[in-house]
């Protein structure tokens, strides 16, 4: 049984605290679960057929923006792969495939808060690169670069969640960047520009070693994640 996990209108890449049960005796979890998630996933493990043969297994199965995508089902224990993450917690037995354990490390199975949302979101602090697979050829001065970067390869993983950024200016070798749209006002923003946006400009122009982010979050209007 698939179970459907929403992780773009409420992601947030810093899980409160208090929300992150301590994990069964054993290694820190690579995804841990929150109280209020665990008794939602276990209510619905419940229903099926030999409820204690199954385990929640999560895996990466793509992109979304400047997101990563899921894939959350119920399978049995015993099918869990040698090299995957299996971790127990509070009745729970939760399994990361072993390709998506690094992308996954330090992440929280939580319900939304928004009120009204149903389903599951995952609080990821990693991001994917938005030039993995691209053969980005960049060509001008340093900020011709980066515009340039942006617009090819930065800026359509944003738009899929309302955003863009723009290069305000370089000095020396730091961009100053400004968000918008969707991006203006986002929780997720820092996160998005330290994981995702500072990744791939870093490694793109090296003539860059710092990105900053000059937006004034507190005059977004309508931010996209709240």
């Amino acid at each position: 049984m698939t179970i459907d996990a929403d992780t773009t209108p409420d992601a947030d890449t810093t899980p409160e605290a208090d929300t992150t049960p301590e994990a069964d005796a054993g290694p820190i979890p690579v995804l841990a679960v929150s109280p209020e998630a665990l008794a939602r996933v276990l209510e619905i493990r419940d229903g099926e057929d030999d409820p204690g043969s199954l385990c929640l297994r999560v895996t990466i199965n793509g992109v979304s923006g400047p997101d990563y995508a899921y894939d959350l089902a119920f399978e049995a224990v015993a099918d869990a792969d040698e090299d995957d993450d299996v971790c127990g917690q509070s009745g729970l037995t939760v399994v990361v495939a072993a390709d998506s354990i690094d992308r996954m490390r330090g992440s929280t199975l939580d319900v939304p808060r928004n009120q009204g949302q149903a389903g599951l979101v995952i609080r990821n602090p990693n991001r994917p690169n938005p030039l993995a697979g691209k053969d980005i050829v960049l060509t001008g001065d340093v900020p011709d670069q980066v515009r340039q970067l942006l617009e090819e390869s930065i800026n359509p993983s944003l738009a899929a969640h309302g955003g863009y950024a723009e290069l305000v200016g370089i000095e020396g070798s730091a961009a100053y960047l400004t968000m918008g749209g969707g991006c203006q006002g986002c929780a997720m923003s820092a996160a998005t520009l330290r994981e995702g946006i500072q990744v791939a400009i870093l490694e793109a122009i090296p003539e860059i070693t710092e990105v900053v982010d000059v937006t004034d979050h507190q005059a977004g209007d309508n931010p996209f994640y709240t």
